[in-house]
């Protein structure tokens, strides 16, 4: 069984980013179990100052958890003025630590979602792979997969009725599968 946690960069229940990762979780090939982690909202600003061992707030110790747990990752994102959200930069934050001992290291993760600009979010996407491969990451950029025009494309239609959400999960979902059965 692999296992893959799914961040999600949008913290409004119905966003269209929320409900392509309930596609994803929905979709799953036979073999992959894919979680949706809920604590995002939960996590405090990162201070260094609080990340010392005695101190760290109960909610970043349980997602570093989550993520040594998995096999490796999926986030899906939306863009936020032109850039990755905060709450998705602050997971970040907290997960590319402790320095030399993150639990992203080499752990396979893609980046994906939609926005409702031409391009799909492509920008947030972009910055949040650069992040994630400095916090140690194996970003597989070959598997990319953004959406243009959320607002309009998926006012009448839930992302896992679209044929194309679907095929694009499943093609990021094997991408995926091949890194962690490679490493």
């Amino acid at each position: 069984m692999t296992t893959v946690l799914v961040l999600v960069g949008s913290l409004r229940a119905g966003s269209t980013n929320r409900q392509i990762a309930e596609t994803a979780v929905a979709h799953a090939p036979e073999g992959v179990e894919l979680s949706i982690y809920e604590g995002l909202a939960d996590l405090p600003f990162y201070n260094e100052d609080v990340d010392v061992e005695g101190s760290v707030p109960q909610a970043a110790l349980d997602f570093r958890a989550a993520i040594t747990a998995a096999d490796a990752i999926l986030v899906v994102t939306p863009e936020h003025n032109g850039t990755v959200p905060a709450v998705l930069k602050n997971a970040i934050d907290w997960a590319s630590r402790p320095y030399g001992a993150s639990p992203l290291t080499g752990k396979p993760l893609v980046v994906a979602g939609s926005a409702f600009g031409q391009y799909g979010g492509v920008w947030a996407q972009d910055d949040a792979r650069k992040a994630l491969g400095i916090a140690g990451a194996n970003v597989l950029t070959e598997v990319t997969f953004s959406i243009p025009g959320s607002v309009v494309r998926f006012a009448d239609v839930h992302p896992k009725d679209d044929a194309e959400v679907v095929e694009k999960i499943q093609v990021v979902l094997g991408g995926l599968v091949a890194a962690v059965e490679a490493a």
